[in-house]
């Protein structure tokens, strides 16, 4: 069961230390090197899924404006 309500404490901003940890997660991150093979058959299919997704996403986007 989910419940919908939050205590006031948990829309605070985060304190001090909490933002530092952040920081240091986001600077390893960008550290970090990530070597994709774009020409794998893999990789192909999955951009291909994802291209017909958006398209699918703008096409639905454009109806629903007009």
């Amino acid at each position: 069961m989910l419940n919908t309500k939050t205590s006031p404490a948990t829309k605070q901003a985060p304190g001090p230390e909490e933002k530092g940890k952040a920081g240091s997660a986001k600077k390893a991150e960008e550290d970090e090197e990530i070597d994709i093979d774009l020409t794998a058959p893999e990789t192909e299919k999955a951009a291909l899924a994802i291209q017909g997704k958006f398209r699918r996403f703008q096409k639905r986007k454009k109806d629903a404006s007009s």
